[in-house]
């Protein structure tokens, strides 16, 4: 009771509303095109929600692969891309982002005409970011991802021990994931990243500095490392695997995650975002990079200035709504500019370098006027350097304040994943 009412209050002071809800209240076409009137670029978000198997502790979503719900799919997502053309009406897309479920399943099944549809209908000024499983990278498959456009890859890996592979049930040994991350990495894309998670069940200190080193000496441009979190509607949650207490979890994560960072840091890769590393001079892997978004496919999520909306979760329902010319959105929410300012910062917060003079630009209002004080906390916490227009979070404060956001963060995907996930059309979504 205490840690809800905590969390409510913090929230109410940060977005300024007594309560956040999602509603079925879907924007008309004239309504969209409105909104995109005065967004001057945009990035990209597609969904590819199969997986040949359902992993214990993913919470992102997704279903079992077939190739008639693959074949139904793809048409389902180029009748959504047609639905953008007119209010996109020829606006810069300046990022491309790929994820899943496993978007390599739909390799060879309809994956290479979507990515033709949108370069073909949409003013694209970037390349493709797409995820991966490291088995599906052969060399005809990593050929057939190079022609696609696709210069920034990542794969799962997860895990660089066969115990702990096993644990979690990735299908391949360490061996076998090696082979796969060296072909990608002589292949010569711009950027491979590679997933690791930390703080798996029984994973020690020295188990995870041995994995560092191991993908350094792999040459991957980044590592973007994660901590295992447990949400309820995924198996693990299900099943309440916890290991230790609240508090103790967070200084253990950091104890890890310190661990990480002496590694990469020592061997020429800089902090890219709260969990990735980056080798210096690389330009970075990464999900939408600009702040404005319109998302693509079953859950794909759109945020256009004083509106964030989410598509149904569904792929038989995607389908069938798009297949009758009706919207694939599920819920909407309109946003307060109190509310998009905290969401601003929020995600400025996540990349851990960022500029005041953006977000003036962008809500023409003084960004010290209107966090001065928060900031100058933070500063005084030994958690950010504050500067005259640069911020950047320190590794104490980038850990710190990111634990706190996950405060509210994994909350709301729990209720809102949680509740899309079993019910394609929600009414209403109430934080």
């Amino acid at each position: 009771m205490a840690y809800n009412f905590l969390r409510n209050k913090i929230s109410r002071h940060f977005s300024g509303q007594k309560e956040i809800a999602f509603d079925n209240n879907i924007p008309s076409p004239d309504s969209l095109t409105e909104k995109f009137e005065d967004i001057q670029e945009l990035g990209i978000y597609l969904h590819i929600p199969f997986c040949t198997q359902i992993c214990p502790y993913c919470p992102y979503n997704k279903e079992i692969f077939t190739p008639e719900a693959c074949l139904n799919y793809k048409q389902a997502v180029l009748k959504e891309i047609d639905s953008y053309v007119p209010v996109l009406s020829g606006k810069p897309v300046t990022s491309f982002y790929i994820g899943g479920g496993t978007p390599t399943t739909m390799l060879g099944k309809g994956l290479e005409e979507i990515i033709n549809h949108i370069y073909k209908h949409f003013n694209m000024k970037c390349y493709v970011h797409m995820e991966s499983h490291p088995n599906h990278l052969t060399p005809e498959n990593l050929d057939a991802i190079e022609a696609m456009g696709v210069k920034y890859l990542s794969m799962g890996v997860e895990a660089l021990q066969d115990n702990h592979l096993r644990s979690i049930e990735r299908p391949y040994t360490v061996a076998e994931v090696m082979k796969s991350v060296e072909r990608a990495v002589r292949k010569g894309f711009e950027c491979v990243n590679i997933d690791y998670m930390f703080d798996l069940p029984g994973q020690t200190a020295v188990e995870v500095e041995q994995a560092a080193h191991d993908m350094v000496k792999l040459g991957v441009h980044q590592v973007a490392t994660y901590p295992l979190f447990r949400f309820p509607y995924t198996r693990w949650g299900k099943n309440n695997h916890h290991h230790g207490n609240a508090i103790a979890t967070l200084f253990r994560r950091r104890k890890l995650l310190k661990i990480l960072e002496d590694v990469f840091y020592d061997s020429g890769y800089e902090r890219s975002s709260v969990w990735a590393f980056t080798k210096k001079g690389i330009d970075k892997y990464c999900s939408v990079t600009v702040p404005l978004y319109v998302g693509l496919g079953t859950s794909g999520s759109s945020y256009l200035r004083n509106i964030f909306y989410v598509n149904t979760f569904r792929v038989k329902e995607y389908v069938n709504a798009t297949d009758s010319g009706r919207s694939p959105i599920a819920l909407s929410i309109d946003l307060s500019e109190e509310m998009q300012m905290s969401g601003w910062l929020y995600w400025r917060i996540y990349e851990t370098l960022f500029r005041k003079s953006d977000f003036e630009k962008r809500f023409n209002t003084s960004f010290d006027q209107k966090f001065g004080k928060f900031i100058n906390l933070l500063s005084g916490m030994g958690y950010l350097s504050n500067g005259s227009d640069h911020i950047r979070l320190t590794d104490k404060g980038t850990y710190w304040i990111h634990a706190f956001e996950d405060f509210f963060s994994i909350d709301y995907i729990n209720k809102l994943w949680g509740t899309a996930k079993f019910n394609s059309w929600p009414q209403k979504v109430i934080f």
